[in-house]
């Protein structure tokens, strides 16, 4: 996998003031069950071609110079489903670590996981051990997947952590920011994303990297997610060099005219 930027014909469709491809982005990856049920399928036929659509996904990411993606592969609230679907979607992702973790090596990718891990099989936590120190001093591309993961129970850990700090007397209460909780949150040392996609038409975040995204451009795809590809990601990206992004501040539009 190339780690070398596509994006000329990008901007060219979107032909708006972005100049770069974002650093980071995020995917929320949904609508696998429905996309099943349209063919008379298996819920988990449509979990096992999205896995299919995740290879694609990682392999577009690199070759249109993405720095960082962020798949939300399992959410917290996920448990709450069928006991046989949730143990269709670990056996899945046992079965990507195993069969394309020697490839994602290969190509240069680091692997990072976020999510809480003290209430997974012991199984499932050694492949995501093994994922991440493998591919640790790979740069190419840092693929994270969001797995037993919810923004606000990560917030609500960060909390805790730096309260925790401070009743032990090593920080001061009042010296507690912005980068402070950033730092004690999954994704310390991850930049921002910069632009958040979700696949299936649905538009809500779904308790995905809530303080992470304060500035990202939010992009919602009416296809659903067995169905991603390059084309798909490339659609996405047109939207976002089509936007102008303020991060609170004014446009360039608004600062010449003084609006």
């Amino acid at each position: 996998m190339q780690n070398t930027i596509k994006q000329e014909s990008a901007i060219a469709r979107g032909d708006g003031p972005a100049s770069e491809a974002p650093r980071h982005v995020g995917i929320i990856m949904d609508g696998n069950g429905r996309w099943a049920s349209a063919r008379g399928l298996p819920r988990f036929e449509g979990h096992r071609r999205g896995v299919e659509a995740v290879r694609r996904a990682v392999r577009a990411a690199g070759d249109l110079g993405i720095s960082y993606l962020t798949l939300y592969s399992f959410s917290a609230e996920n448990w709450s489903r069928p006991v046989e679907e949730v143990s269709d979607l670990m056996g899945l992702l046992k079965r990507y670590i195993r069969n394309d973790l020697a490839d994602l090596h290969k190509n240069g990718v680091r692997v990072r996981i976020i999510g809480r891990r003290d209430n997974l099989a012991s199984d499932i936590r050694s492949l995501l051990i093994e994922a991440e120190e493998l591919t640790r001093d790979n740069a190419n591309l840092t693929l994270v997947i969001a797995f037993n993961y919810g923004s606000r129970q990560e917030i609500a850990d960060a909390a805790r952590r730096l309260a925790q700090k401070a009743a032990a007397g090593l920080i001061d209460p009042g010296n507690i920011d912005i980068a402070a909780v950033t730092g004690e949150l999954e994704t310390s040392g991850i930049p921002d994303p910069d632009l958040i996609i979700r696949t299936s038409g649905e538009q809500r975040l779904s308790n995905f990297l809530m303080w992470q995204c304060a500035y990202a451009e939010l992009v919602f795809l009416p296809l659903l997610w067995p169905d991603f590809d390059h084309a798909s990601l490339e659609a996405a990206l047109a939207q976002y060099f089509g936007r102008e992004r303020r991060f609170g501040g004014l446009g360039a539009a608004s600062a010449r005219t003084g609006s």
